[in-house]
């Protein structure tokens, strides 16, 4: 089944591929710098975020590529947990996910740190949980840890 056109985003705007692929410009929507699709909405995102984090007790969004988030995945594999990492580098929605991270108060975007679903912060915030010993009261409280 061919599709007769496909809808992209550019900067802001909406553009419309033709079967020609001519770009023709539509300027009555206006929508986030989305990189892969127009139809994933902010709301859709966030829900796949909560849901993604919700899953296991720690949950990791990083970048293959980010030194930081190398840093956090090794603290807490030395603490004995195993989160679930989802690397947004390797995600067909990665951008869109990193946007909504950014939107939630992540910023940088990776590495986020999600325990027991709760948002926890990127690496300087956990790093200063680490520090002053609550980090592990909050994974035994998700269930990551035992002793």
């Amino acid at each position: 089944m061919a599709l007769s056109s496909l809808y992209i985003t550019l900067t802001s705007h909406m553009y419309k591929i033709k079967p020609n692929h001519s770009l023709t410009p539509t300027f009555f929507f206006k929508f986030p710098p989305f990189s892969h699709s127009i139809y994933f909405t902010i709301k859709y995102i966030m829900e796949r975020i909560t849901k993604l984090a919700s899953q296991k007790a720690v949950v990791i969004f990083s970048k293959s590529s980010c030194g930081m988030s190398h840093a956090i995945k090794r603290l807490f594999y030395e603490q004995g947990v195993g989160p679930a990492i989802y690397e947004l580098d390797e995600d067909i929605r990665g951008k869109e996910m990193e946007w909504a991270l950014m939107r939630l108060g992540c910023n940088p975007s990776v590495p986020a740190v999600f325990v027991g679903g709760n948002f926890v912060g990127s690496a300087n915030t956990v790093m200063t949980l680490h520090l002053n010993g609550s980090l592990k009261k909050m994974l035994r409280d998700a269930g990551a840890l035992w002793l």
